[in-house]
């Protein structure tokens, strides 16, 4: 799988190559703002795109309305997000833009943990999603009024929260120290109370998550 990246930072982007190849895919062009993003995204046609939120000349959003046109243009390219902040905002519009799919949002830090970081590139550019676990908190905080949620148990919550930050059944598992099979149950279960209905389960499990994001039932 080929790559693009597009982080000012030359240390970090240095740092990014190296994690990056270490996951097998090949960059094929790195870039330091927007423009340069969107140039290398055209030329080359890559699977993944990862991309710093906040880049030149502005250093507010150009990152993120660069990810839009390139979800837009090139829906075969993944986008996974990287930010200094949670602005959960941000993720909600990428994943809104192509229904959740190819989408990512992480925390810079989370580039530490190279192992997790490297699951979640492979998770994104496989078609899936990886959401910071401090965006999926935010977003439980600022709701506000009735919750389309409400009809969900706290543990199918719980499941739910991990799902969106892409997690796997079997990884679902182990960070709730439950089995697979129970697991499997609780998104039974929360497709059922969210009324989606019939269709491949990672349909509806990206079906379930921007359910869980925007707040709408």
């Amino acid at each position: 799988m080929r790559a693009v990246i597009a982080e000012d930072s030359v240390l970090l982007r240095i740092g990014l190559v190296k994690v990056l190849e270490m996951a097998g895919f090949e960059v094929a062009a790195e870039a330091g703002d927007a423009e340069a993003l969107l140039a290398a995204v055209e030329e080359h046609r890559p699977d993944l795109a990862l991309v710093d939120v906040r880049m030149p000349p502005g250093f507010s959003d150009e990152g993120v309305r660069a990810a839009l046109m390139i979800r837009g243009q090139y829906p075969g390219t993944a986008v996974l997000l990287l930010s200094q902040y949670v602005e959960e905002r941000y993720a909600a519009d990428l994943l809104a833009a192509r229904n959740g799919e190819g989408i990512g949002y992480l925390l810079k830090q989370r580039v530490a943990d190279v192992e997790e970081f490297i699951d979640a590139l492979r998770r994104v550019a496989a078609g899936g999603t990886a959401l910071d676990p401090q965006v999926v908190a935010q977003l439980l905080l600022r709701r506000r009024g009735p919750d389309p949620l409400g009809r969900l148990t706290p543990r199918e919550r719980d499941v739910l929260a991990l799902m969106a930050e892409g997690r796997s059944n079997a990884a679902i598992a182990a960070g709730l120290v439950v089995s697979e099979s129970a697991v499997a149950k609780h998104i039974n279960n929360i497709f059922a109370k969210l009324d989606l209905p019939p269709a491949a389960e990672a349909h509806r499990r990206v079906l379930a998550v921007l359910r869980f994001l925007d707040g709408t039932p």
